[in-house]
Formats: C-alpha cells, sequence, structure tokens
C-alpha cells in the first residue's frame, strides 16, 4: 500500500511540474521595443508593418514598447538607453537615426533596422556585401537609383538642371544624391546640390533651388517627408515639378516615384524579428533584406502643374 501510494505521489509532483513548466512557456513573453525617428506616412507604415506580422506570428506573446523621437537625434539615444536598461529582447530601429543609436548602445540585443537606405553608409562599415555582422540586421527602402535617374528625364526629357534637394544631416540622403547624382552625370545631365539643416530653412533653401532648377529631385528624406506641406507651398508657386525618391514625399509634393510599400517594408522586418525572437535564425549571418518598388504618380500635383502623367505609372490614392 505505502509502496502504491509513493507512486502515485511521484506521479502527480511530475504531473505538476509538467503543467507547470507547459504553463511558464505559454505565457512566456517577449518586449521589444520600437524607436520611429519621426512621425510621418512612410515610417508610420512601416511601424505597422512591423508590428502586425510579428503580432501575426507571435500573437499576445509579444509586448511592444512603442516610441518615437519626434525627429531628434539625441531623443533617440535616450529611447534607445532606456530600452537597453530595460533588456529588451530586441530593439526594431525605424530609420536611420534609431539605427545609429541602437548599434552604439548594444552589441547583445538583436537590432533590425527599417526604412535605413544603405546600412554600410549608416553604420559606417567598410567592404560592406549586404550582411552587417554583428547584432544588427534590418531590411532597406532603397528602390533603384538609376532608375528614379532615367525616370526624370522620362517625365522631363527637355530638362537641363536637375535640383537635388536633401537633408544635410540624413547621411543615407547624401549617399542617395551622390548616386543620382553620378547617372545623370552619365546621362548628360546638369546637377546643382540644394541642401538644408533642419526644418528651419527648408522653405529657403527650397525657394532657391524652385529659382535655379528645371525639375527637383528628393531622396528618401525624413526631413523632407516631415515637410511635404511646405515644399509644395513653393513648388507650386514656381511651378517646379518634383520627382520623389519615395511615396510620402511624392503624395505630399511630388509627381512621380520609384518607390516600395513602407508597410511591406516592415512586414518583412517583423518576419526577419519573429525568426530571432524563436531562435530560428542567427542575425549577425542574416542579409538585409529588400522590397519591390513600384511606378506611381499624383494626380493632384500633375493637374495643378499642368502635367501630362506619364503612361504605366500607378496612380497615389
Amino acid at each position: 500500500m505505502k509502496k502504491t501510494i509513493s507512486i502515485v505521489l511521484v506521479l502527480l509532483t511530475a504531473l505538476c511540474l509538467f503543467a507547470s513548466g507547459a504553463q511558464e512557456k505559454k505565457t512566456e513573453t517577449y518586449t521589444v521595443g520600437i524607436c520611429q525617428f519621426v512621425q510621418h506616412v512612410a515610417l508610420d507604415a512601416a511601424t505597422q508593418g512591423f508590428k502586425d506580422a510579428l503580432k501575426a506570428e507571435l500573437g499576445d506573446a509579444v509586448v511592444f514598447d512603442d516610441q518615437n523621437a519626434s525627429g531628434e537625434i539625441n531623443n533617440c539615444s535616450t529611447i534607445i538607453n532606456g530600452f537597453v536598461s530595460k533588456n529588451v529582447n530586441l530593439i526594431m530601429a525605424n530609420a536611420t537615426p534609431p539605427l545609429q543609436a541602437a548599434a552604439s548602445a548594444t552589441a547583445t540585443i538583436p537590432v533590425l533596422g527599417t526604412s535605413v537606405t544603405h546600412y554600410g553608409t549608416a553604420l559606417d562599415l567598410d567592404n560592406y556585401t549586404g550582411v552587417v555582422g554583428t547584432n544588427v540586421s534590418g531590411t532597406s527602402d532603397l528602390a533603384p537609383l538609376d532608375q528614379q535617374a532615367a525616370m526624370i528625364l522620362e517625365w522631363f526629357p527637355n530638362a537641363k538642371v536637375v535640383g537635388l534637394l536633401y537633408c544635410s544631416a540624413e547621411p543615407n540622403s547624401i549617399f542617395q544624391i551622390e548616386e543620382v547624382e553620378k547617372h545623370l552625370a552619365a546621362m548628360g545631365v546638369q546637377t546643382k546640390r540644394f541642401s538644408f539643416t533642419d526644418t528651419n530653412d527648408i522653405a529657403s533653401v527650397t525657394q532657391k533651388a524652385c529659382d535655379q532648377s528645371d525639375v527637383i529631385y528628393i531622396p528618401t528624406d525624413n526631413t523632407a517627408a516631415s515637410n511635404t506641406e511646405a515644399i509644395a507651398n513653393i513648388v507650386l508657386v514656381s511651378k517646379t515639378p518634383v520627382i520623389a525618391g519615395e511615396e510620402g514625399i511624392c503624395s505630399g509634393c511630388g509627381v512621380a516615384t520609384l518607390s516600395i510599400s513602407y508597410y511591406d517594408l516592415g512586414v518583412t522586418t517583423g518576419k526577419m524579428a519573429a525568426k530571432v525572437l524563436k531562435g530560428e535564425a542567427d542575425i549577425s549571418k542574416m542579409a538585409i533584406e529588400y522590397a519591390p518598388a513600384v511606378k506611381k504618380y499624383n494626380p493632384q500635383m500633375c493637374s495643378a502643374l499642368g502635367i501630362t502623367p506619364v503612361g504605366g505609372y500607378d496612380p497615389i490614392n
């Protein structure tokens, strides 16, 4: 009898331990810190796509600490350092400044960037080949810059001077400007750079660009994306068309773009995060991923400037 009771007790104990372990596994959660550089359509879409994809993969097992740096680089460091202090399971850095802050703040917590154009430029990497090789990986919003340059002449074949309008404080904007500049030079087109440092001088620099250019090119630039209304107010009066590097800028002040979907980019980043959190992938070996680019035009801006849209472009809704 005693032997039987002992066996039953052992079995009950084992069952309790198993149930306890199963419960612990079931209730395990992952905390993901999100640092978005500034609020605008493109970055908002990337963050939403990321959250939707990760929720679809992990459900209630993932908790987000979602914060916005309001366009201030110093805020990025403060937010990221807070994530490191909390020892979050993963950091999602939406745009270059948060990525740079995260890469500097931790070498152990997995960091996934999104809405970052070129990781080699953003992180000052030598011999960058598409894999960062540390605790950092992510997705790039880089559209084919040679095709964007060609698109300028496709829409405006008689353009003599293309103004390159961008924020000089954003390394990835400078990278895009340099590349587009090379492609346009190869096509025999003169370019002029017009750089603003922040929102305070964006209007005056845009006016100067309009005065000296036949058409303006704006890359995927966060400061420009946050100030499309100010840019539109100037280019509409001067009748100077804008070719944009991404859809959000185009919808605000441009006539056409070759752009990726930032929501889809966020979804791709979220799926990468799920693999990292579940231990299915080594982030140091994960290649930077991309999204396909599509041609779109802005019907309202084309109408306001009296421009007939080029065939093969879909209207921005």
